[in-house]
């Protein structure tokens, strides 16, 4: 069995629930090709009947697939005659080790298998891999639902009150202030602030306001059951109604086809894509994040992230990202980790990025970042970060 490290409680969780299975521990890529091809024969194939399809989510050279490959079939038995099995090979990564995931297909039987081996010392002490950066915006004695930074202008939204600043040098100077429209908020009031150039929306709820940034604000506001724009990555929208008188989504969606569904209420929504589509990961009131498409419906759950959730596009890893926060039962302070998402489970990408506080609000900032605020406990504060996923070589 590969042993466990830090943060992988999540991932085992997810895995025991989809029945993946854990191959010893080997001592390199070869090693691990070749131990997956042992599970592979077992279902008596051999490499005239099986179709792979080999990926990578990690930052080994693209060479490295050519070798997994070679050692992979050459593995395999010969022969004309087997079942038909379609497999899948997936190269990751977490903190300490890199991964080989296997998922066979023979019929309706799937199987899923992984096998590690550890990281060069080297690649560890310089870090190589995926890191999440975080960089202060601004903190303030008022709860921080969003920010968004235009260059030298930074939009800083909170319950009362829209704050246009522009910066100077290491400063920011406040241009002006707009209050919004005076509600009965709920207790964990949440806002979305949404970028399209220098126009913006704001979603509030039961309330949308509409604005320009041209060196000062102009801002209407009114009362509103249209729902709030969820976006995640570079190009994936969503639409979801938020409860008025609670702090999640009730629901009801629409897709980008213009398809209206309903789904278990959720705090939260993140795209992801395989072969089979698109789906979004919903984080719902029971603390589960469930995988959702339009043509499956709930195909899986992912236990133990928190409520907030974001879609990123980093290019090094080949394909979307989640950051998730912790979750709010863990007794360890909170944190923001990244989550490659392979066959519907969760597999850490760099190491958590840690907060002195809870984690008060997380959004999209650009395809490649979020926009993440913090309550300090010793302060009372709130802090806005920005949050970038980096490739690191």
């Amino acid at each position: 069995m590969i042993p466990t490290v830090n943060g992988w409680h999540a991932v085992l969780a997810a895995l025991l629930f989809l029945g993946a299975g854990w191959s010893r521990a080997a001592e390199d890529l070869p090693g691990a090709a070749h131990e997956l091809a042992r599970k592979t024969a077992a279902l008596g194939v051999t490499r005239s009947t099986v179709t792979i399809d080999y990926r990578s989510l990690s930052t080994l050279p693209p060479s490295v697939l050519v070798q997994l490959r070679r050692e992979f079939e050459a593995a395999l038995p010969a022969g004309n005659e087997g079942p038909a099995v379609q497999v899948r090979l997936t190269l990751s990564e977490n903190s300490s080790q890199y991964l080989l995931i296997e998922e066979a297909a023979k019929g309706a039987e799937m199987q899923v298998w992984i096998a590690g081996w550890n990281r060069p010392a080297q690649a560890l002490a310089t870090g190589n891999g995926p890191m999440l950066e975080k960089k202060l915006v601004w903190e303030q004695d008022e709860p921080i639902l969003d920010a968004a930074v235009l260059g030298n202008e930074m939009l800083v939204l909170a319950p009362s009150r829209l704050s246009l600043y522009q910066s100077e040098g290491a400063q920011w100077r406040l241009l002006q202030q707009t209050m919004l429209p005076a509600n009965a908020w709920p207790r964990d009031t949440r806002g979305r602030l949404r970028m399209t150039g220098n126009r913006f929306q704001i979603f509030l709820p039961a309330v949308e306001c509409r604005g320009v940034v041209e060196n000062q604000l102009s801002l209407a506001c009114h009362r509103s059951t249209d729902p709030w724009v969820l976006e995640s990555g570079s190009h994936e929208i969503l639409l979801a109604h938020f409860a008025p008188e609670r702090n999640y989504f009730d629901g009801n969606i629409v897709l980008q086809d213009g398809s209206r569904q309903n789904v278990q209420p959720f705090y939260s929504a993140a795209a992801t894509e395989d072969a089979s589509g698109v789906s979004w990961l919903l984080t719902q009131l029971d603390g589960q994040t469930q995988a959702w498409n339009s043509t499956a419906g709930s195909t899986a759950a992912i236990p133990n992230w928190g409520s907030d959730i974001v879609g990123l596009a980093a290019p090094c890893l080949g394909g979307p990202q989640i950051l998730a926060t912790r979750a709010s039962d863990s007794h360890e302070p909170d944190a923001i980790q990244a989550y490659s998402i392979v066959n519907r489970s969760a597999f850490p990408a760099g190491t958590p990025l840690t907060f002195p506080g809870p984690v008060t609000a997380l959004w999209p900032a650009t395809p490649a970042s979020a926009l993440a605020v913090a309550r300090d406990p010793a302060t009372e504060h709130y802090a806005a970060y920005l949050v970038t996923l980096a490739c690191i070589p």
